[in-house]
């Protein structure tokens, strides 16, 4: 995209096109505001992580829940947010406030402002973050995953749009591959922000980029707005903000889940310039991680949205325990496997499980979503003839991390050659066989075949997502799938310190005049709004949200 001009001078910058930039600048121009959008990745990468994303929004009572027979509120959706969140530190008093501000932000206007724009969700609500079986604990109550149609390509298009259209009309300059390195401030006062030129960059969206540098940039505001991202593309950042006494040792190897862009740099800018980050040891990371077969960043990670029905176990062969199930508690998993003293786990499942129960994050790997087209879906769901959707039977061809087999004997033979630790197979078919026999009639001792059975109480599930109980052991049921789970990298909870109007606060507790901060360099809203655990649909939502909230904000003259 062309810039209309070149005056180096705006009534506000946002650095990053991320969609929490985006949805900044647009409501800013829309004011008539004159705003310089910097980015520091080619043009052909406007969305950033969103671009990659399912497109999942957390939203409230909605009219695609009711239709579903979904009974939700939002006195019920705070006791869940307020169970997950676990707020406990001085420093959470504007995450509470934003906390509290997007759960009626996403009970009321937010559906209604996003379908005015064109956007449309997937009929079948996801039940994500099922919880940690505590009533008052963590997790989802009721399904509130609202899949866009188009992924997160369908979320961006609209704002991408709108930023062409204020950049014919003049009112946004966007510049690509500007790299910040510095704020500029004079006797307390924002004046703009210095960095380098970089060289154009041609590769794949998503793709690493080149630094060279071929030039030097100054542009001039008194409002500046970071919309940089979090830090998990940087490994190095990752573990040195990383939770051990909560979740035990950093794993000393992880896929990365996002572009290696998301390295955290601009967070340290924001920093000198007196932006203070909080709760950084609060973050999100998933462990059904796979090693891409076919990757576009480095170490690129592509997570499993798994059903209920996978056994999952350590790397010893020993099935984690209740509420480690598949889809229900992401950090208490994620602690429970690092306890077992290594950084992987496997699922072993069958190929009914696998055809209606696996799905992968992100646009790339949801081409029927992507399409938004209902003969794609339901081509790719539910009439495969007996296989997973494309994207997931490639991965079972291809991916380093899956052995197929006939039989048990075969399958833990092939776990052993991509495993670190030998697995008995006596060990692991008593504990197969102990879970075949609950599944013969509709009682069950054992609690996951109990959520399975609850899952399919819900009609969405029942259809596409929750295979019915059988026995992994019957040959009927396809061959055996062993899949073996890496950490991945994905988002930072924490971030740096904001009001309700996004206006970064100080380590003083002050606000600072004329810096702002968005999406997951802001925590998604106030430093952290999520607390310790996320509800899921809730980074793209706190994106929307925070960038809304700055672009409006009267604090931006």
């Amino acid at each position: 995209m062309a810039a209309a001009h070149r005056d180096n001078s705006a009534d506000v910058i946002v650095i990053g096109a991320g969609l929490a930039g985006l949805v900044a600048a647009n409501e800013l121009a829309d004011r008539g505001k004159r705003v310089i959008l910097l980015e520091q990745e080619p043009a052909h990468f406007l969305g950033g992580q969103a671009h990659w994303s399912l497109g999942g929004l957390f939203m409230i009572d909605t009219p695609e829940q009711r239709r579903m027979g979904i009974r939700d509120s939002l006195d019920l959706a705070r006791r869940d947010w307020a169970g997950s969140a676990q707020f406990d530190r001085p420093e959470d008093d504007y995450p509470r406030q934003w906390a509290k501000a997007y759960l009626e932000f996403a009970a009321s206007d937010m559906r209604p402002w996003l379908h005015s724009l064109g956007l449309r969700w997937f009929p079948v609500v996801g039940w994500a973050e099922r919880g940690d079986g505590r009533a008052e604990g963590h997790g989802n109550s009721v399904p509130r995953f609202h899949i866009t149609w188009g992924t997160g390509p369908g979320v961006v298009a609209p704002f991408a749009r709108r930023v062409e259209a204020h950049m014919t009309a003049g009112r946004i300059d966007a510049r690509f591959r500007h790299q910040v390195s510095h704020i500029i401030q004079q006797g307390g006062q924002i004046k703009g922000v210095s960095g380098e030129v970089l060289a154009e960059d041609t590769s794949p969206i998503g793709a690493q980029t080149n630094r060279q540098e071929v030039g030097e940039f100054e542009v001039y505001a008194p409002s500046l707005i970071v919309a940089s991202g979090g830090i998990g593309g940087n490994l190095e950042m990752v573990r040195a903000n990383w939770p051990t006494e909560r979740l035990g040792p950093a794993p000393s190897r992880m896929v990365s889940g996002v572009p290696a862009h998301v390295d955290g740099r601009m967070l340290k800018v924001a920093q000198s310039a007196g932006g203070h980050i909080i709760n950084g040891d609060r973050m999100w990371h998933y462990c059904e991680g796979l090693r891409n077969w076919d990757p576009i960043w480095p170490n690129h990670g592509i997570r499993v949205l798994p059903g209920p029905s996978s056994l999952w176990f350590d790397a010893h062969g020993t099935r984690l325990p209740d509420p480690a199930l598949p889809g229900f508690d992401t950090l208490g998993t994620l602690k429970a496997i690092l306890a077992s003293g290594q950084d992987y786990s496997w699922f072993i499942l069958s190929q009914k499980i696998i055809q209606k129960e696996f799905a992968l994050s992100g646009s790339e790997q949801n081409p029927d979503l992507t399409s938004g087209k209902w003969a794609e879906v339901l081509r790719a769901r539910l009439l495969s003839g007996g296989k997973a959707p494309a994207p997931v039977e490639a991965f079972k061809k291809h991916g380093a991390d899956f052995v197929v087999a006939e039989t048990l004997s075969n399958l833990v033979r092939g776990m052993n050659e991509i495993g670190d630790v030998v697995l008995d197979e006596a060990h692991i078919r008593a504990q197969i066989e102990a879970r075949d026999a609950q599944v013969d009639n509709g009682f069950a001792k054992d609690r996951q075949i109990q959520a399975i059975h609850a899952a399919r109480n819900y009609r969405g599930d029942r259809l596409i997502r929750t295979a019915k109980p059988h026995r992994l052991l019957d040959r009927a049921n396809g061959p055996l799938i062993a899949v073996r789970l890496s950490i991945l990298t994905r988002k930072t909870l924490g971030g740096l310190h904001t009001t309700l109007d996004s206006q970064m606060i100080g380590a003083d507790g002050a606000p600072l005049p004329g810096l702002f901060a968005v999406g997951e360099a802001a925590g998604f809203g106030g430093g952290g709004y999520h607390g310790y655990n996320a509800l899921e649909g809730t980074f793209l939502g706190g994106c929307l949200f925070s960038g809304r909230q700055a672009g409006r904000s009267d604090q931006i003259a």
